[in-house]
């Protein structure tokens, strides 16, 4: 399995040249290219990209709306994801359900309920394929389940919205928002998982020097038994013990 970072800008207004489009995800595997999450800037652009199939984590626009006008392969999402885009012009639409494993062009994904958004309820995906499982969540306040989630993950993908403050608000008995970056690192201590990525990066991340936040966090990860890098747009990695 081959991941790369096609994009890796949250939704916010910043960009640059390391994190200039969408959040977005490519996996190859056997031949087979997958995209997670397709937002605005990937409008009128899918098909340069050959897909076998899109999987989507939830509906906001910057993870969802490039698929306004269609998509030139399946796309998998859940069926609160679908019920939220039901104006899209989607034909071929596939159901995955929390907690129930669905193999998609020969790679294993397992969705597990996150809170981030009560509009747009989101998931994270534990995806698997021979040797190699990560989890991918680029938008959560925590995640349900989270031993069960991340149990045996070799490489955890994250939210990079902010790095130390949370910005997370609350709505009757529910939270919205992001979790910071040194929080996940945290979880990632906790629950053994060796390596972790953050891509979807807010303003704090976007605007400073990418080498500069990029030490700081390799460093917050070294103190919790962590290798921790950033992303950016064109970052290729290849899950296993040591790929960072």
């Amino acid at each position: 399995m081959r991941l790369t970072f096609l994009g890796t800008r949250g939704e916010i207004e910043a960009r640059t040249r390391r994190h200039r489009r969408h959040t977005s995800l490519l996996l190859e595997h056997a031949r087979k290219r997958i995209l997670i999450d397709c937002g605005l800037d990937w409008r009128n652009r899918l098909r340069e990209l050959a897909l076998d199939a899109v999987v989507l984590t939830h509906a906001h626009p910057d993870h969802a709306g490039g698929l306004r006008q269609g998509a030139p392969c399946p796309v998998y999402a859940t069926p609160e994801t679908w019920d939220r885009l039901r104006k899209f012009d989607i034909e071929r639409r596939q159901v995955v359900r929390p907690r129930t494993p669905a193999v998609i062009e020969g790679i294993t994904f397992e969705a597990f309920t996150v809170e981030h958004s009560l509009l747009a309820p989101a998931v994270g995906y534990r995806i698997s394929a021979p040797r190699q499982t990560i989890f991918y969540v680029p938008d959560l306040v925590y995640i349900h389940a989270r031993r069960e989630a991340l149990s045996g993950v070799q490489l955890y993908i994250g939210d990079g919205a902010s790095i130390s403050r949370p910005l997370v608000r609350k709505r009757g008995n529910n939270l919205i928002g992001h979790a910071p970056v040194l929080a996940q690192i945290g979880w990632c201590e906790r629950e053994g998982v060796p390596q972790a990525v953050f891509t979807h990066c807010g303003s704090e991340i976007v605007k400073a020097d990418h080498e500069t936040v990029e030490s700081r966090l390799r460093r917050e990860g070294a103190a919790r038994g962590v290798r921790v890098a950033l992303a950016y747009d064109g970052l290729e990695i290849v899950p296993g013990p040591n790929c960072l």
